[in-house]
């Protein structure tokens, strides 16, 4: 005889920005009976309107975390708030025995990160970081074509992301942009906040997610807007495997594109779409063979966790590579702003407002995950070799 599965009863801390995708997510998880939403933790309460979909089964509100999970009696929470406020919303969710998914990056600093840990741990609670990619089942099966042979050796991963963001981007909150407030680290750099997500797929595609396997890191953080953190920058991993991992990014991109992670072999190559789920396969011999993967969300992933029922996809220790890199970045000298002629402004049009272009950057960021080169490799003008910083 089947029961019911009680929904998970759901604390959600930081519920607008990207925190309206998690908002959305849950109402169709709801929807489907598998989790209950009982508090939204933000410093500004959501509106009616806001919290339409939800009428009827209205959730507690309240500015304080802690608090909200003692009175609602939270199983599980879900943390999309500042990076810099990630490791003691994970500890005090911990110290209630409250399960997590936590956003990425899950920490600011390595320390933090080693803390969050020791906490989740020692707590005994189930902790997913939000790494959506890593549910994308187009994963294994590019791991399984590795695995086969049919690339041949595998030489190494490159990741490239040209994304669009406008001058507003970096106003529409005090900690964008920011490398640290006052002494306190923040690091919303391009590699460890909005192409996060690249570093990390190229990371686990070589099998290189833990801290352990990371050998050297070789940085170089630029900036066209005037701003703290990086916002066009490259990053290469040397992997206690012997695979290097180089991600190219930028926000200045000339045209928006696709970010996308390139496994390099020497008879074959495979392309991943990873925000599209989609794969190109080109080899030796064969002609090129495209497919569109499906994806496990990773909160119902920990409610399939919890219930026994699945391992957890995105584990925090699984992200201790990531995190290097993050170190690396947080403790890089300051990132270089690039020239004035290196860049021009593009003015405000229907979709976007005024916005930073780097000149030529499209082409470099595609070479650099194609040839696992840094831009200053590439020939940049303005990425000067003794900019390079290493870790």
């Amino acid at each position: 005889m089947s029961t019911t599965p009680t929904p998970v009863p759901l604390v959600l801390a930081g519920a607008r920005g990207h925190g309206r995708w998690h908002l959305a997510n849950i109402r169709r998880l709801q929807h489907k009976g598998l989790v209950r939403l009982v508090g939204i933790c933000e410093l500004n309460p959501l509106t009616e309107d806001e919290l339409a979909p939800f009428a009827g089964e209205l959730p507690v509100q309240s500015s304080d975390f802690g608090e909200l999970l003692d009175s609602t009696g939270a199983r599980a929470a879900v943390i999309c708030t500042p990076i810099q406020t990630h490791t003691e919303l994970a500890l005090a969710a911990a110290a209630r025995s409250v399960h997590l998914l936590l956003e990425k990056p899950p920490a600011a600093t390595y320390a933090d990160f080693e803390r969050m840990l020791t906490g989740v741990r020692s707590a005994g609670i189930a902790c997913q970081v939000g790494f959506q990619s890593f549910g994308s089942h187009a994963v294994p099966a590019i791991r399984e074509v590795m695995g086969s042979g049919a690339l041949g050796t595998v030489l190494g991963i490159g990741a490239a992301g040209a994304w669009v963001r406008d001058d507003a981007y970096y106003r529409r909150a005090p900690w964008a942009g920011r490398r640290r407030i006052g002494t306190v680290d923040v690091v919303d750099g391009v590699l460890t906040n909005p192409l996060a997500h690249a570093v990390a797929t190229a990371l686990e595609l070589a099998g290189a997610g833990t801290a352990d396997d990371v050998a050297a890191i070789e940085t170089e953080l630029f900036r066209a807007h005037d701003i703290e953190a990086d916002d066009t920058s490259s990053v290469r991993i040397a992997t206690t495997g012997g695979l290097p991992v180089t991600a190219a990014v930028t926000l200045c991109a000339e045209q928006a594109g696709e970010p996308y992670v390139i496994v390099h072999g020497d008879r074959g190559r495979i392309t991943f779409w990873y925000k599209q789920d989609r794969v190109l396969v080109q080899r030796a011999g064969h002609g090129p063979e495209e497919a569109v993967h499906g994806r496990t969300d990773l909160l119902e992933n920990l409610v399939e966790h919890l219930a026994g029922r699945a391992e957890l996809l995105v584990p925090p220790h699984r992200t201790g590579a990531f995190m290097r890199v993050v170190e690396a970045v947080r403790t890089a000298p300051e990132p270089v702003a690039l020239p004035s002629d290196a860049w021009h402004t593009e003015p405000a049009t229907a979709s976007t407002g005024a916005r930073r272009v780097v000149r030529g950057i499209d082409a470099l960021v595609a070479a650099g995950a194609d040839s696992l080169t840094l831009f200053s490799e590439l020939g940049a003008p303005w990425a000067l070799p003794t900019e390079v910083s290493s870790s």
